[in-house]
């Protein structure tokens, strides 16, 4: 099967709606590498350390991992459409005011209600997606990735080339493209109908009871602090101008888009998920290593096919988190994300002071054991996983008011 063809209809054939909130998403994902080619910039233009800088990404991830228990509740209240708008209109006014930041310490605060945002619009743009696109969930859960992909793609690029200017053109940049994003959803989105029950702040939590998806947000913790290590970290190893540290990350996006939306199900179909998840973390964590210890031509290229064992990996463990406990998708997916995105706070925290305190190796050795570790909580809860995420779903009512996640 065309990994683009779900059986029920091509993900290109699907109303505006679908395509406008598609549009932002890959604005929003954008987001998250914007800064990676400025990060040298960032850190030149307002005297700061590497380790200061990487606070970025730690004050984002943590607000976004810390707003997944208020998603649910806040959407499950006002509305999908209200939620996105409110989350968008975060985006905007914190990303413009990225830019007119004069000390490192107003960037960080920014960037956390950058990713208060985010964290409203993400977790709640997917939901939207599915009860809006035609051709069912896997159409929906495809398009989302297509979407990450070319968000994560673009991102860089688009640092690259407004802030070879200066490194606060691309929070302007993201904040206008954001701001189209808005309107595209006040005109073509409608409201859709609120759930019968409202999602409690502690509803992703209680989810977490459930083994198979606890121990698949454990597993992707482990899994998104060797993501995020390459992320953050990496370009001050590379030490790379602008537009060459984008044109790297812009290639490892290219294969996060190409593998997570063609070749993964692919994969997946042929090995089974949990095959294709455990062997592609072990794959990544000797990329990483190589990274680590190669010289500079080996650091570039390991980076750019890293993009592609964590184009796989986000592919499974969506659909893992998604499908295996019997929770509502959208508070399963909340408490998943709420365990993850921690480690997505913590790698560019500790990653400029572990090589303070040993070398600038021991950042990528330390992200190998990580994924390795990932690889392990797989392997020895593979029988519950696969038992768990092969049982009959029940039905739940959505913050759409139906089951859009039924094919």
């Amino acid at each position: 099967m065309d990994p683009i063809d779900t059986g029920s209809g091509s993900i290109l054939r699907q109303p505006k709606a679908v395509w406008a909130t598609a549009g932002a998403s890959v604005v929003a994902f954008m987001g998250i590498g914007l800064v990676d080619p400025i990060l040298p910039s960032i850190a030149e233009g307002l005297d700061a350390t590497a380790g200061q800088v990487s606070l970025l990404f730690t004050s984002y991830f943590l607000i976004t991992a810390l707003a997944m228990l208020v998603t649910g509740f806040v959407s499950s209240r006002i509305g999908g459409r209200r939620t996105l708008l409110l989350g968008l209109a975060l985006v905007v006014a914190f990303a413009g005011l990225s830019g007119t930041s004069g000390s490192v310490g107003e960037l960080v605060g920014f960037r956390a209600g950058w990713g208060l945002g985010n964290a409203l619009f993400v977790s709640t743009a997917l939901a939207v997606i599915v009860g809006a696109a035609a051709g069912g969930s896997a159409a929906a859960i495809l398009l989302y990735e297509s979407a990450l992909g070319l968000g994560m793609a673009c991102g860089p690029l688009l640092g690259a080339l407004l802030g070879d200017a200066s490194w606060r053109y691309p929070f302007f940049g993201t904040a206008a493209l954001m701001a189209v994003g808005f309107a595209c959803i006040a005109t073509f989105l409608k409201e859709q109908p609120r759930p019968a029950r409202k999602t409690s702040l502690l509803d992703p939590v209680k989810a977490l009871g459930h083994g198979g998806l606890a121990s698949t947000a454990v597993s992707a913790f482990f899994y998104n602090y060797t993501f995020f290590t390459v992320l953050a970290f990496t370009p001050f190893v590379l030490d790379m101008s602008p537009y060459r540290s984008g044109a790297v990350f812009f290639a490892w996006g290219v294969l996060l888009a190409v593998f997570s939306v063609v070749v993964a199900p692919r994969l997946q179909k042929l090995f089974g998920s949990l095959r294709v998840l455990g062997g592609s973390l072990v794959l990544l964590a000797v990329d990483v290593l190589v990274l680590g210890h190669g010289g500079h031509t080996a650091a570039v290229a390991c980076t750019v096919l890293s993009g592609a064992l964590i184009g796989v990996n986000n592919t499974v463990y969506t659909e893992l988190a998604l499908g295996v406990s019997d929770a509502p998708r959208p508070v399963a997916s909340a408490g998943y994300n709420f365990v993850r995105w921690f480690a997505a706070a913590a790698a560019p925290f500790f990653a400029p002071r572990i090589e303070e305190w040993s070398d600038v190796h021991m950042p990528f050795t330390v992200a190998a054991v990580t994924a390795v570790l990932g690889a392990l909580v797989v392997l020895v809860r593979r029988r519950t996983l696969t038992a768990e995420a092969e049982e009959p779903r029940p039905r739940h009512a959505t913050e759409e008011g139906v089951d859009v996640f039924a094919n």
